[in-house]
């Protein structure tokens, strides 16, 4: 609840009031406590007031139960029990509904929420996709190659594409990106199918979140509580986690430098805040601490919410100034030891045992420390949470729907767009590549059919040669015989006449020989 420009958050056991202060909000903060214990309810009552003083809000709603922010409060017995445990009247307390605008990864339950693969970039997208640290490298070089041709990588069917095109030309790209095994990127490829087989692909399209529609106002100036349907996104954890941390980046790229202020800029709680440190990678965690670290100077407060303090890395807990914590039950040793963790992280009060209040706390109670006027935090005391304004729980159907279409960014976000990117480059490059070797395919069998020809031209030709070359062997051989007949047949009567038979034989083969071996000198081919 909003009050004299802070936000009164409980009472403690005295009745005073306990404030958050605007000017320390950016300081960041826990919720903790077991299921059941009025996390939501502080929640709630830290949103509410966040949006009464004009900072808009981000919650995840993993339960569905947050989306009554837009409904007047109802009135009950237990309500009334604690308006009067605070001594609220008319003047400081009345059901309200707040401007809110309803988000989700897969356009179900709220406007579309989507960013493209490029933004989300190759470390958070090898969290999601559960990749190695060889596969991460894979994709790091794929982002690389793309950046390098100036593609564009908006959906998974845009880096599939990119990434088959490396692997069929990775020789190619060996001498300046190294060796890149096709093994590797199959595994990829793999991880990307699986991840459009759970509806994940529907986040990576156009037209993708500006971050800054989220700093927006509603009626009566009071800040806008951005809602994400976050019930279908918590099945997949990494993507769930993955995501609010790309949204975290987001912010931090994106907003200037803006020091201290007298309130925030805007403010985020992560519901199920240990699955953004489950089993993270050493390089993402170091990214996730720096981010929290600086970017409280960009006018941000984060708040997680979790069960047990523990459940957050010591680099990351240590920038939370701001600590409600909710009861915690202790029936094994691991359970105590948690709330002996809880306890320690908050400055001791002299006047009780943080760890043994902490086990008795009944709901809507909590021990709480926040950051004073020096930025120094309180001594914890036992404090009685606020009663929200707005509805408890969820909303129907119809009504949710209303609010989804008569948001002003209804339009903006709602129709998927895929424009022109690496997948349809690649597309129209693949066409000409296999046009381009169709022609040389077929120049290279015109060469061979023109060359076919000219070869089968010239056997002909030099058949035809061979055959005139015999004709005239033939006739200067028949022309031989003759002569040599005649010859043999003068110089056998010369011999016969002289020698008689025999001198006529001799004489006559004698005549042929002289006369063939003449004929054949003379007609020689």
């Amino acid at each position: 609840m909003y009050k004299d420009g802070k936000i009164w958050v409980a009472n403690n056991e005295n009745g005073e009031k306990v404030f958050l202060l605007p000017k320390m909000a950016n300081r960041h903060g826990l919720i903790a406590g077991a299921t059941g214990t009025g996390k939501t309810v502080t929640l709630k009552v830290l949103a509410e007031g966040f949006s009464d003083m004009g900072v808009p809000v981000f919650l995840a709603d993993v339960k569905g139960d947050l989306s009554g922010m837009v409904s007047e409060g109802r009135d009950s017995e237990d309500m009334q029990t604690r308006i009067r445990r605070f001594g609220l009247d008319e003047a400081h307390f009345s059901y309200t509904k707040y401007p809110a605008t309803f988000w989700d990864v897969f356009g179900k339950e709220g406007i579309p929420l989507r960013t493209t693969v490029s933004e989300m970039g190759p470390l958070l997208l090898s969290r999601i996709l559960g990749l190695n640290d060889l596969q991460r490298d894979i994709l790091s070089i794929t982002f690389k190659i793309a950046d390098d041709n100036d593609l564009l990588l908006v959906d998974t069917k845009d880096l599939k594409a990119m990434l088959n095109y490396i692997s069929e030309n990775n020789k190619e790209f060996a001498a300046d990106y190294g060796n890149i095994s096709k093994v590797s990127i199959a595994a990829i490829v793999r991880a990307i199918v699986s991840l459009e087989i759970e509806g994940a692909d529907k986040f990576f399209f156009e037209p993708a979140l500006n971050i800054r529609d989220f700093f927006t106002t509603g009626e009566g100036g009071k800040g806008m509580i951005n809602i994400l349907d976050s019930t279908s996104l918590i099945n997949n954890g990494t993507l769930y986690a993955t995501f609010l941390l790309w949204m975290l980046s987001e912010l931090f790229e994106t907003l200037p430098e803006v020091g201290d202020l007298d309130k925030p800029k805007m403010v985020f709680f992560f519901d199920e805040a240990h699955l953004l440190f489950a089993d993270t990678p050493k390089l993402l965690m170091d990214k996730i601490e720096q981010v929290v670290k600086l970017i409280r100077s960009k006018g941000v407060g984060i708040y997680f919410v979790t069960q047990n303090p523990r459940d957050i890395p010591d680099g990351v807990l240590a920038q939370l100034g701001n600590k409600i914590q909710h009861a915690l039950r202790a029936y094994t040793p691991s359970d105590m030891k948690a709330v002996k963790v809880a306890a320690d992280s908050f400055r001791e009060n002299p006047a009780f045992k943080t760890a043994d209040v902490i086990q008795e706390l009944g709901t809507g109670e909590a021990v709480c420390s926040l950051l004073d006027e020096d930025g120094i935090p309180t001594v914890v005391e036992k404090v009685s949470i606020l009663p929200p304004q707005s509805l408890m729980g969820g909303i129907d159907d119809s009504l949710r729907e209303k609010e989804i279409k008569q948001s002003v960014l209804y339009s903006k976000y709602y129709e998927a767009e895929d424009p022109d990117s690496a997948y349809e480059f690649l597309e129209r490059k693949g066409l000409a590549d296999a046009e381009a070797k169709a022609k040389l395919k077929a120049e290279e069998e015109a060469a061979k059919a023109k060359a076919k020809e000219e070869a089968a031209a010239a056997r002909a030709k030099e058949k035809e040669e061979a055959a005139e070359a015999r004709k005239k062997k033939q006739a200067a051989k028949s022309v031989g015989n003759a002569v040599a007949g005649t010859v043999g047949r003068e110089v056998g009567k010369t011999f016969g006449g002289k020698f008689g038979k025999f001198g006529k034989t001799l004489g006559g083969n004698l005549g042929a020989s002289l006369g063939r071996g003449i004929l054949s000198t003379l007609f020689k081919v």
